[in-house]
Parts: structure tokens; C-alpha cells; sequence
């Protein structure tokens, strides 16, 4: 069997000695292009969150925030100006097969309306991609047990966002996700009513100290203050004073307390309407900070 000869490093005309320049190996003596390679051999997409054990592969990431793990192919536009009018109605007739066909039961179309809503709530609450992915991933589990059946797509949605950062402890309030959600009051308390009963989500009470940077944020407080209020917090947790109360309505407490001893004004509704409590429930934790 013979042995392949390597590529020759001198030219085939002059002998002379070659040199890459770009895509091209050029003879520096009489100048003859003897190779051309125009191909990008890197890498097609970068993992940059996992540079050091993935450093490349081939297409986006995928993610729990699709129906289908964001694998889905697309028919694009950008060669459509180059189209007659009969090709052009063609491949729009393909476009349009192609987007129906995506889509093969009526559970995967409430999953892509479903995750299109929790993508909106969390991008409206300003979460993360962490609580956006599990929410989904916690919507998709009731499907899978049968809890939507009769119940609002909206309130599970709204419910599922909700219940992520209640298991998250991420500071996001009933009235808050209700703000911007397009279920009611009722249909969300129904839908986390169904997934805590029958998912058994691990969820327990927040953190008063979540909601200090926020709450310190609306009434335009000073980071000494927030400082003081976290020290608070601390003093409830020792004597027993958070248990069986609103954690925002505790912390936007410590908050009045704090701005209290430091002579800054600031008034008890103020502090009630950030936490979405009334003023009665902040003058309670008031006062037992006070005793």
C-alpha cells in the first residue's frame, strides 16, 4: 500500500517558498496563488458559560423555557428578496406548514402559550433565567398531573412563577406577580392551591431581610438605614417576633424603625403601600420592635 506524500512547501512553478496569507498560500517569488480555503474551521457557537470543560459545539443552548428544549428549526426570511412571486408564495406556504407542524397536540400548545406567559412575568418582575426555567419545569409537572384540567392556563402560569419564588425565597409578593399577571386573584390562589396540595412544593415563609433592598430602594432610603433595619430583622428572628406575620410587612417595620432613631421623615402609610400591607399590620410589628 502506498503511503500519502505530504503537501509540497515550494512552488510547482519556481521553486520558490510559500507563504499562508489569509485564506490563501501564496509563492513569494513569483506571487502564483497555489491554494485557496475560504472555510471557517472554528468553532460555530461558543459556551461561554462552560469555556473550560465545552469549549465548543454546534447550535444555541438548550433550555426548559420551550416546549421543545429549544431544538426547533425555522424557515427564515432573509432570502426571500431574492425570490419570484411564485417561489416566494411557495416557501411562504412552507413557512406556514412548517409552523403548524410544530406544534402535534393540544398539551404542547398550552406548554407554548404557557412558558410565552411565565418568560413575560419573569421578564416583567426583573427574575432570573434560574426562576424563569423552573417555573416551567413546575407548570409542565402539573400538566403532567392533570391539574389544569377545567382551570385557568393564565392562573397556573401567574401560580407557578409565584410558588418558584416562594421555593426560591426570592422577595416577590401576592400583589406583585398579580400586577402584572393576566389571571385573577382567585384563579392564581386556585392553581398554587392545587400545586401546593398535590405537588407538594417545598415552600416556607421569606426571609424579612429579602425585601430590605427593594423596599429601601422605592422609599429612597439611605444604605445606613437598610443597615439598622437588617439589624432589626436579626432581633425579630432572636425573640420570636417574625413567626405567623406578612414578611414584607415586617420588613418595611424594621424599615420605619430604623428611619425612626435617625430622625429620617418617613410616614407609616409610606412604608404600609411599599410592603402592599395596611398600616395597622406595620404599626403591630412597630410596636412589638418598640417593646
Amino acid at each position: 500500500m502506498s503511503k500519502a506524500h505530504p503537501p509540497s512547501r515550494t512552488c510547482p512553478e519556481c521553486d520558490g517558498r510559500l507563504t499562508p496569507d489569509g485564506g490563501e498560500t501564496i509563492c513569494d517569488d513569483c506571487g502564483l496563488v497555489v491554494s485557496e480555503d475560504r472555510i471557517d474551521r472554528g468553532p460555530e457557537w461558543r459556551s461561554f458559560a462552560d469555556d473550560d470543560t465545552q469549549k465548543e459545539r454546534t447550535g444555541a443552548p438548550l433550555t426548559r423555557s420551550r416546549h421543545d428544549r429549544g431544538l426547533t428549526t425555522e424557515i427564515g426570511h432573509d432570502g426571500d428578496l431574492r425570490l419570484t412571486g411564485r417561489k416566494r408564495r411557495r416557501v411562504a406556504r412552507m413557512r406556514k406548514h412548517h409552523d403548524r407542524a410544530k406544534i402535534g397536540s393540544k398539551t404542547e400548545r398550552n406548554q407554548v402559550y404557557a412558558f410565552t406567559e411565565i418568560r413575560r412575568l419573569v421578564s416583567s418582575l426583573d427574575l432570573s433565567k434560574n426562576v424563569r426555567d423552573r417555573a416551567c419545569v413546575l407548570f409542565e409537572s402539573a400538566q403532567s398531573e392533570d391539574l389544569l384540567r377545567g382551570r385557568s392556563l393564565e392562573g397556573f402560569t401567574a401560580a407557578a412563577v409565584y410558588a418558584t419564588c416562594r421555593t426560591t425565597s426570592v422577595s416577590r409578593t401576592l400583589d406583585e406577580v398579580l400586577d402584572v399577571a393576566r389571571a385573577t386573584r382567585s384563579e392564581l390562589k386556585t392553581a398554587y392551591d392545587a400545586m401546593n396540595t398535590d405537588l407538594g412544593l417545598p415552600t416556607g415563609p421569606i426571609d424579612p431581610t429579602e425585601y430590605l433592598p427593594r423596599f429601601a430602594s422605592r422609599l429612597d432610603l439611605p444604605t445606613e438605614i437598610e443597615r439598622e433595619a437588617a439589624q432589626l430583622v436579626e432581633k425579630g428572628h432572636d425573640e420570636n417576633l417574625v413567626s405567623g406575620r406578612n414578611p414584607g410587612g415586617f420588613a418595611a417595620a424594621c424599615l420605619y424603625a430604623a428611619a425612626r432613631e435617625t430622625r429620617h421623615r418617613m410616614t407609616q402609610k409610606e412604608a404600609a403601600e411599599v410592603a402592599d400591607v395596611t398600616a395597622v399590620t406595620l404599626r403591630s410589628a412597630y410596636k412589638d420592635l418598640q417593646d
